[in-house]
């Protein structure tokens, strides 16, 4: 391995070498992550690694391995555009299952307002935090990129193809993301947060959404809530229609065919929109599903302005589990979605793709689970 810029002083493997009582080589090969190397030769290695403070040079190893030990870790939108049709939904949306938020100042490209909803948002902070998990102790890092225009997808795609990162994990926040089947299209390494809208051959990692909303639908029927109504996110996204779809299943299999429904954007001005919509045309009911805490958290604050007591006259129930489920009064009741958990299988996916263990498509759908809290 070439010492060349390392800094004067600093052991080498030489240093290495002579304590572990073997070859440079064969230290080389044990730092490089060589598999054919006895297993208490190994462990010498690793123990004079240790006593020397010996840190592999980067640079170095990246030629000898053809690694960079870094992962981009993309954010993707949609496109550069909002859509004609739906002027009402500023682009991009946020990820299915989120805590979106809206605010943010934006730049002339919408770029601006993109990151700062990304850097707001706690769901974004529970995938780095996932992902760091099990990058970190494997001595790999993200290097955060966003891909919120077309040319930023460019960016994107050419930053991989160059070797810059050995692969990528992408959260896309829209349906029309085209981001997933352009990295499919190059051949490049990647796993997805959540199933595509349209079909790519590409890994993922999910959640198993009409479970969740069954739970919620359960909860509410055993409480004896007989008024329902839910507030889901985006439906032309699939999380969106898997948990209207789970909860109406199950409020129909518990007697009750008709749910009214508003649809929002996984953000709390959006909840509290349509929870202002659902009091309007249905003042009695007694009960609400919210597709996600935000929203949830939205449907309260207006319920309360109504003088509506939560959850003594609406019981309110929202989904994911995130910080905004606990800063909510009262607690929400929520269905839990392990983002950490997923995050970090979806690293574990992209690093067993690059070792060559398993190069197949595939999916991995977690389980929620209800958490009970004081709204329901």
């Amino acid at each position: 391995m070439t010492e060349d810029l390392r800094p004067a002083g600093a052991p080498t493997l030489e240093d290495v070498a002579r304590a572990a009582g073997v070859s440079r080589a064969t230290v080389s090969r044990v730092v490089n992550g060589v598999r054919n190397v006895d297993p208490v030769i190994q462990e010498s290695v690793r123990r004079a690694v240790a006593a020397t403070g010996y840190a592999p040079n980067r640079a170095a190893r990246s030629l000898v391995t053809r690694r960079t030990d870094a992962i981009a870790l993309v954010v993707s939108g949609a496109g550069d555009d909002p859509d004609p049709a739906r002027e009402d939904r500023p682009a991009p949306d946020p990820a299915p299952g989120n805590d979106g938020d809206t605010d943010g100042a934006g730049g002339e490209d919408g770029s601006g307002s993109f990151t700062a909803r990304v850097f707001a948002d706690p769901f974004f902070g529970r995938v780095v935090t996932g992902v760091v998990s099990h990058l970190r102790p494997r001595g790999m890092y993200p290097v955060l990129m966003f891909a919120e225009t077309s040319r930023a997808r460019e960016e994107v795609l050419a930053y991989l193809r160059q070797g810059s990162a050995d692969g990528a994990l992408v959260v896309s926040t829209h349906a029309e993301d085209p981001l997933p089947a352009l990295i499919t299209e190059a051949g490049l390494p990647a796993v997805l947060y959540a199933r595509p809208a349209r079909p790519t051959r590409i890994s993922y990692v999910d959640l198993a959404h009409r479970d969740g909303a069954r739970l919620a639908a359960e909860h509410l029927l055993a409480r004896g809530c007989r008024r329902v109504a839910t507030i889901t996110g985006p439906l032309d996204v699939p999380a969106g229609q898997e948990r209207l779809a789970g909860f109406r299943d199950t409020m129909a299999d518990g007697g009750h065919p008709y749910i009214p429904v508003a649809e929002g954007r996984f953000t709390q001005e959006s909840g509290e929109a349509a929870m202002a919509r659902l009091l309007a045309e249905h003042p009695d009911l007694d009960a609400v599903f919210a597709a996600n805490d935000l929203m949830a958290v939205g449907a309260c604050h207006v319920l309360r302005e109504h003088g509506r007591r939560v959850p003594e006259d609406v019981a309110v129930i929202g989904f994911d589990d995130s910080s905004a489920a606990l800063s909510c009064r009262p607690p929400l009741t929520t269905v839990r979605q392990p983002v950490e958990e997923m995050a970090a299988r979806m690293a574990r996916l992209l690093l067993e793709r690059l070792a060559g263990s398993d190069r197949a498509v595939t999916s991995v759908i977690f389980e929620p689970s209800l958490v009970v809290r004081g709204s329901a």
